[in-house]
């Protein structure tokens, strides 16, 4: 086996467990949650509780590094740049538990409402239905309809990719999974939104697409490969407006590596990747 591939090999074993371990600190933070609100937290009170477990979580983290040593017997000059390194991951250790403290607003509401989906009681079967009972007329749904947004997505031409150089010439497995998280209330003007976001987000979208899209450095090992989709567009919407229940959706059908790696280069206000 050559060097490269043993290197690749182990860092798809690295990204393995680190995805195992998101996916389990998901489980326990919506656990939480719900301990918090049965208890009688407000949505602030236990926003607040879990920012400051995880910012001492960072705060551990930190402490460990700092006092982390060289190999014994090494070379001053290996001595000088392991304490180097040492200082500048120990300050971003810092600077993330600083931004973990304050950064949490929005999770117990958005845990709670995913909470409330899954409660949601299953429509009956046709035989538990009483013949003489009549249904009730269906309230009408406005349908989002894919290829709609999607166009809408295409129009910013700024924010995507050239479609010869994107990672993935269909994206729709992608985009079907963001829409499912669009409640029926949410999807009239669900367009017009979409397109209200990414104006108001226009300076951090093209920044993404600039450092990290298609023939960026970072792109070039693999990885971010849904920046620059116009799928994503609607990823990271709703990855602001519900990023609990895009979490679990996408679990369910789709490998959470995109995903992360999206959430780490945008950078929502609740990041539920770390």
């Amino acid at each position: 086996m050559s060097t490269e591939q043993h290197d690749a090999d182990a860092y798809g074993q690295e990204l393995a467990r680190i995805s195992h371990h998101q996916h389990e600190a998901t489980d326990a933070r919506f656990m939480v949650f719900q301990a918090l609100a049965a208890v009688g937290l407000s949505n602030e009170q236990a926003d607040d509780v879990v920012a400051k477990l995880e910012a001492g979580a960072v705060a551990g983290a930190h402490t460990w590094i700092s006092e982390s040593s060289p190999p014994h017997g090494s070379e001053p000059r290996f001595e000088d740049g392991w304490f180097a390194g040492v200082r500048d991951v120990a300050s971003y250790l810092l600077r993330i538990a600083d931004t973990t403290a304050n950064a949490g607003r929005g999770r117990a509401v958005s845990s709670a409402m995913l909470l409330a989906h899954l409660q949601q009681p299953h429509s009956p079967a046709p035989a538990e239905v009483l013949a003489e009972d009549p249904a009730p007329a269906p309230v009408p749904s406005v349908e989002l309809d894919a290829k709609d947004v999607l166009a809408a997505a295409e129009r910013f031409t700024w924010a995507v990719a050239a479609p010869g150089v994107r990672h993935w010439p269909d994206g729709s497995d992608f985009l079907d999974v963001a829409l499912s998280t669009v409640c029926p209330e949410e999807r009239e003007g669900y367009i017009e939104r979409l397109e209200a976001f990414v104006e108001e987000h226009r300076p951090r979208l093209e920044e993404m697409l600039r450092t990290h899209g298609p023939g960026s450095k970072p792109a070039s090992h693999g990885r971010y490969a849904l920046i620059g989709q116009p799928e994503t567009l609607v990823i990271v919407e709703r990855m602001e407006s519900a990023p609990f229940l895009l979490r679990g959706q996408w679990e369910k059908e789709l490998e959470t590596v995109f995903l992360d790696d999206l959430e780490f280069v945008w950078g929502p206000r609740i990041r539920l990747s770390r």
